[in-house]
C-alpha cells in the first residue's frame, strides 16, 4: 500500500512549525514536504520547498514531484495583519485555498485539511457559547475571507467529493514559534515578556475575553479529525473547536502566581475592534460528538507548561 506523502504550506508560522514536526512524527521526515514563502531560520530534517501558494504551476509540479496524497493548507494572512492590506490579504486567502481545492479535484487527492477561525464570526453572533450553525456575518477580511473559504470546501465536497476538512481555531498559544499577526498575539507575548522581566503593553482591555487554546491540544484536534474515519465527518464547512476562555487580566494573573513582579498596561488599538466581533466562547458539541473531541489543558496547565518551556529555550539561547 503506498504511503501518504503530505505537503505543508505556511510550514514556517505558528501553527506551520509545531504542526510539521508532528507529522513528521506521524508519517516520516521524508513523506512529509514542508513548504513557505520563505526559507526556515533554521534547517529541519525531510524535504523543504519554496512556495507562493498563488502560483498553481508550481503547486501543481511540487504536487507531481513528490507525489502528494495530503495537503495541510496552513499559509494565510491573519486578521491584524490583513486589516492592514485587505486586497493582498483576500487574494493570497482566497486563490491559494482555490488552488488547493483545483489540485484534489484534479489529482484526485486523499485529504486536504484548511483551518478556519473565529474571526468568521462577527458583531451580529451570539457572542457566549456561540452554535456551530449560527448568524456569521464577519466584518473584517481575514473572516470573510475564512467564511468564503468554509463555503468553497462545502462546495467541493458536495459537487466533486473532495474530502476536505477543517477547525475554527480560537486564538492559538505557544512557545516554539512567534504568533504572525494576529488579535490574540498578546497572549502569547505575554508570557515572553514574563521571562524577560518587561512590562507588557496589551493592544486589548483588561475585561476582553476571547476563546483560546494550547498549541499541543490545536495540533491534536488538527491530528484526531484528520485520521477521523470520513464517515464521522458531519460538517464540512468547520467544525467549532474550544478549549479555553480568558481575558488579558486573568491571564496576567495567572502568570503572577509564578512572577509576583510582573506588570502589565492595557493600550488597546485597532485590535480591540476586532475582538469585539469575536465570541467570549464556543460550543463545541459537535466535535466532542463526531470524533470524540476533548481539550487537555486549562489556564494553569498551559502556564506552566508555556513558562517552563520559554525559561528552557531562553537558558539555551543564552
Amino acid at each position: 500500500m503506498k504511503k501518504d506523502t503530505i505537503l505543508v504550506t505556511g510550514a514556517n508560522g505558528q501553527l506551520g512549525s509545531e504542526l510539521t514536526t508532528a507529522l513528521k512524527d506521524l508519517f516520516g521526515e521524508e513523506q512529509v514536504i514542508a513548504t513557505d514563502i520563505v526559507q526556515p531560520q533554521e534547517a529541519s530534517e525531510g524535504p523543504f520547498e519554496l512556495l507562493d501558494i498563488q502560483d498553481a504551476e508550481r503547486f501543481s509540479a511540487l504536487v507531481d514531484k513528490y507525489q502528494v496524497t495530503q495537503i495541510y493548507h496552513l499559509a494565510a494572512i491573519l486578521s491584524a495583519r490583513g486589516e492592514q492590506n485587505p486586497v493582498q490579504a483576500w487574494d493570497i486567502n482566497m486563490n491559494g485555498l482555490l488552488n488547493v481545492l483545483n489540485l484534489a479535484k484534479e489529482k484526485s487527492l486523499k485529504k486536504i485539511y484548511w483551518p478556519s477561525s473565529i474571526a468568521v464570526f462577527g458583531p451580529t453572533t451570539p457572542c457566549d457559547n456561540t452554535p456551530q450553525k449560527t448568524v456569521m456575518e464577519p466584518n473584517t477580511v481575514y473572516g470573510i475571507s475564512k467564511l468564503s473559504g468554509e463555503l468553497w470546501c462545502q462546495y467541493y465536497f458536495e459537487k466533486f467529493g473532495v474530502d476536505v476538512r477543517s477547525l475554527r481555531y480560537p486564538g492559538l498559544i505557544g512557545y516554539k514559534a512567534l504568533p504572525g499577526g494576529g488579535t490574540t498575539d498578546y497572549a502569547v507575548d505575554i508570557y515572553h515578556k514574563a521571562i524577560e522581566g518587561k512590562e507588557l503593553e496589551c493592544f486589548l482591555s483588561e475585561d476582553s475575553y476571547l476563546p483560546m487554546m494550547y498549541m499541543p491540544d490545536a495540533v491534536r484536534a488538527t491530528l484526531e479529525l484528520m485520521e477521523a474515519e470520513a464517515d464521522k465527518i458531519s460538517v464540512h464547512t468547520s467544525y467549532n473547536l474550544g478549549a479555553l476562555s480568558f481575558s488579558p487580566k486573568e491571564i496576567y494573573e495567572e502568570i503572577k502566581k509564578h512572577y509576583p513582579d510582573f506588570s502589565i498596561r492595557y493600550q488597546p488599538d485597532f485590535r480591540q475592534a476586532i475582538a469585539d466581533t469575536w465570541p467570549n466562547s464556543v460550543d463545541d458539541q459537535q466535535a466532542r460528538d463526531d470524533w470524540d473531541w476533548k481539550p487537555e489543558y486549562d489556564l494553569a496547565a498551559m502556564t506552566q507548561d508555556m513558562l517552563d518551556n520559554l525559561k528552557k529555550l531562553k537558558t539555551v539561547s543564552v
